[in-house]
């Protein structure tokens, strides 16, 4: 179980719902923010206004009434309903803090979608099909330098004004990993000088 400093802010996704470690969140001083089931069983002890244009469309206090979820979670939380406008889908979040703004709490989550395709740009783009290492230092540094090649290949295509993909870049570069050559000239596909197959030509690069 991780370890979060007290008056975090955790954006959970639904298919991680564990009404147990809610109610251990909360006992720790720990915020959360995630999306309600459509079956979870429930009872609303209060209602709060709500700024419509917002995209609002309710706030309230609520309590489990589940026989299995009170007892896990036998505590008030809040509950958030919110219309995005852009794609006319209705979303129910579900939270332990009552004094951020409806419309935050429907941000955070939001916020959360970004952190979802940051990650499956990494999967996409850095091609790391598997981790050296399992601990967070060997995973995030396994990460920092799969990124830090990928910006530098990035700044390379963009003063060389190279017409290639950034795939294909990378493709290329692996395959010439152990070769001396000139880099610009091997980006460019410059023909070889020394009498070797030009490895350019070689290749079917992949998008």
């Amino acid at each position: 179980m991780l370890n979060f400093p007290r008056g975090s802010i955790v954006a959970i996704d639904k298919a991680y719902n564990d009404y147990a470690w809610y109610k251990q969140l909360t006992d720790k001083g720990i915020f959360f923010v995630t999306r309600l089931k459509s079956n979870a069983k429930c009872r609303i002890v209060e209602r709060r206004s709500v700024v419509k244009n917002k995209g609002l469309t309710y706030d309230q206090t609520i309590e489990f009434t589940g026989a299995q979820v009170s007892k896990k979670c036998p505590t008030q939380l809040r509950r958030i309903g919110y219309k995005d406008a852009m794609i006319g889908k209705h979303y129910v979040f579900l939270t332990n803090n009552f004094k951020l703004a409806a419309r935050t709490i429907a941000d955070i989550y939001k916020a959360r979608w970004q952190v979802e395709l940051f990650f499956k740009w990494i999967k996409q783009n850095l091609k790391i099909k598997s981790f050296v290492g399992t601990s967070k230092n060997a995973v995030m540094t396994q990460i920092w330098i799969a990124m830090c090649v990928y910006l530098l290949i990035a700044f390379l295509k963009s003063q060389s004004s190279l017409t290639r993909s950034m795939q294909q870049l990378l493709r290329l570069l692996q395959l010439n990993l152990f070769e001396k050559s000139d880099l610009m000239a091997l980006l460019r596909g410059d023909p070889p000088n020394d009498g070797l197959p030009d490895v350019n030509r070689m290749i079917s690069y992949e998008s």
